[in-house]
């Protein structure tokens, strides 16, 4: 039975969004919930009065209204959402336009820069004018090569307010990355930084732009931002412009909000893209918007009064994600640079200066700062923190322990999982309900959320393929240059007919908890057994001799073996006594099954560039199988060091 960690008191049930939620619904549908299970039962039962009502509660902004909800519940791949209905995404963003702050922008090494909700709105304003005045239009794709910094959410609002497209890479990603990704949607106009800061280092950016230009003739206008130097030189930039010159001149301008329908395009995002090209999902305004609202209104207990932070980058869908906390009206913290820069402090100092009450981040970063034997909770004034989110792998039962001994006691830890896909998550918070340790609350609202066996049946208690066995609003409307949906089906529904199969390995409790076991591409099956990888990550990386590690599955007389690289941690060697170590404490503490067969030492972990394993290409990679695009990773060359390995060659 999993330990039970923190639970909210009445008050602060009484006083949630979720609690208010509850209530709306039992007002207007004739209900008596006081709890989240029977709230979340309804929610799947009755999708169309559950989404009607969420648009109500909050306050959705449209010029026209819908006339149903959704067309055909029945249909997964094509429902359309909310017909009939006009609205424009930006102008459901920028609701508020007065003096509270909206942007607290915190550059590494930089001090703070604050823009309030009039400013926001202002400056939108002048760059959608600006836009227009370019020539970009309803339909036309805008892009964003920017560090998370206010003007990349200028940008993105003011293309949006028009009706364009917008997409965005990290300033990180490589030349081939980035073309990779808009080379595909041919975007008009791009906006960039002249560079980023990371471990007290600039990194210019004007280079690989000038680069990735002569390989994209679609762009029509580039305008830099300065951030790592007051004026930089943009001569050798094609058709570039200082943002500055780009803004109109005039102030207090009202922005002609496009009115689209529901489905409108608002953003492309990016698969991976590690087993191939990257696959460009199309997300729709409404969708996006009435979800990630529910997430942060419901799920998170956003608020007018609370201070959000994400750490991420632009390239990574929780930007997105935290870009919609505008339309609550909350105060968004944006970080450039390094969370470990000049110390595992970093980002703590800044919640106590900024007074965040939601701290976002990865599971990976609160791993490094339990590894890096921080004690935030006893060095910082965290009186402000009220919650703390975590996403991109499995949190484990250790991180849960440490958060609440290092960090807070009296918080919401809601390990959060979803995906790019869907802009948002399938299993969340739930600020009505418990904490357990190694647990994600619940699934969402509205989210018919399943673990499914090989057959396909919906199993409890047991490991399963995550699905959603019925239509959500963010799913993406289409994919691009996929005419006849035959890149989307194959990606979610070839596996079970008309079910979501999203590619993770989880259980469903009793209670409605879940728990990640990693991606179900990436399960062991050793003896037809399948056993998933966070099983083994959470036993390794808690011993001191292991920096980091990745599993795979290796085809081995007429079975699968189990095989473990580690990164040995500064001091220690993989010799016999550590490998007979970590043998012992994966077969004490999870099965015999788990036991790798053979254990090898290698000097770095390949990551996605938003710093997920990617045990399918190390997979690849032994099996002397090619892996087609290494620039969707951020460090490629540690594959090298997975190939020809003679260990793998060995009984």
């Amino acid at each position: 039975m999993a330990q039970m960690m923190w639970k909210p008191s009445e008050e602060r049930i009484k006083k949630s969004n979720m609690y208010q939620f509850m209530n709306f619904v039992n007002e207007k549908h004739g209900k008596s919930f006081t709890e989240y299970a029977p709230l979340y039962q309804w929610s799947i039962d009755n999708i169309p009065d559950f989404w009607a009502s969420m648009w109500e509660f909050a306050g959705i902004k449209a010029s026209k209204r819908y006339d149903e909800v959704i067309d055909d519940l029945g249909k997964m791949l094509g429902a359309r959402w909310f017909s009939g209905a006009r609205l424009n995404f930006a102008e459901n963003l920028l609701r508020y336009q007065d003096d509270r702050p909206a942007l607290i922008f915190k550059g590494e090494g930089l001090e703070s820069r604050r823009m309030t909700y009039a400013e926001l709105y202002d400056d939108v304003a002048r760059i959608a004018r600006s836009l227009r005045e370019v020539g970009v239009e309803t339909g036309d794709r805008v892009v964003g090569f920017m560090p998370n910094m206010p003007e990349t959410i200028i940008a993105m609002l003011a293309a949006t307010s028009l009706g364009a497209t917008w997409s965005s890479c990290s300033p990180d990603f490589g030349i081939t990355g980035v073309l990779d990704r808009f080379g595909q949607i041919k975007p008009r106009v791009l906006f960039t930084a002249d560079g980023y800061r990371f471990k007290g280092k600039r990194f210019d950016s004007l280079g690989r732009i000038s680069d990735i230009l002569k390989q994209l003739p679609s762009i029509e206008k580039v305008v830099v931002v300065p951030y790592t130097q007051e004026d930089p030189d943009i001569g050798g930039v094609p058709n570039a412009v200082h943002y500055g010159d780009f803004r109109a001149s005039e102030s207090g301008l009202e922005i002609e909000f496009e009115q689209l329908p529901f489905e409108h395009p608002v953003y492309i995002m990016y698969s991976s893209g590690t087993t191939g090209l990257p696959k460009c999902m199309v997300q729709s305004a409404g969708g996006i918007l009435i979800n990630q609202l529910k997430e942060l209104m419901l799920h998170t207990d956003l608020k007018r009064e609370d201070t959000i932070f994400y750490f991420t980058t632009c390239g990574w869908m929780m930007w997105n994600w935290l870009t919609s906390s505008l339309a609550v009206g909350a105060t968004l913290v944006l970080f450039d640079g390094n969370p470990f820069h000049p110390g595992p402090g970093a980002l703590w100092e800044m919640t106590q200066d900024e007074g965040i009450s939601v701290f976002g981040t990865s599971a990976g970063y609160i791993s490094a700062l339990q590894n890096a034997g921080a004690r935030p909770g006893s060095e910082y004034d965290l009186s402000s923190l009220k919650a703390v989110l975590s996403t991109g792998s499995p949190l484990y039962v250790e991180n849960f322990e440490y958060v609440y001994r290092h960090i807070k006691e009296d918080l919401q830890l809601a390990s959060i999982s979803g995906g790019t896909d869907l802009n948002g998550c399938f299993a969340l918070g739930n600020p009505m309900g418990p904490v357990y340790a190694g647990e994600l609350q619940c699934r969402g609202l509205g989210m018919k959320v399943e673990a499914f066996d090989e057959n396909g049946n919906s199993i409890i208690n047991e490991q399963g393929e995550l699905v959603c066995t019925a239509p959500f609003p963010s799913m993406p409307v289409y994919f691009w240059d996929d005419p006849s949906n035959e890149k989307y089906h194959s990606a979610y529904f070839d596996v079970y007919p008309n079910v979501w199969r999203h590619g993770d390995f989880i259980e469903i409790n009793e209670r409605g908890g879940v728990t990640i076991y990693g991606r179900s591409d990436a399960v062991l099956n050793p003896g037809g057994v399948r056993i998933g990888t966070a099983d083994i990550y959470r036993l390794v990386e808690q011993l001191e001799e292991v920096d980091d590690s990745i599993v795979v599955g290796q085809e081995w007389n007429n079975d699968v073996r189990v095989v473990l690289f580690v990164k040995i941690a500064e001091g220690f060697v993989l010799d016999e006594d550590l490998k007979n170590k970590i043998k012992k404490t994966i077969r004490a503490n999870a099965s015999p099954r788990h036991t790798p067969a053979k254990i090898i030492a290698v000097p770095d972990i390949p990551y996605t560039l938003n710093m997920k394993k990617v045990e399918l290409a190390v997979k690849k990679v032994i099996h002397n199988q090619s892996v087609l695009n290494k620039d969707a990773l951020r460090n490629p060359e540690a594959l090298e060091y997975y190939a020809g390995l003679k260990e793998l060659q060995e009984d």
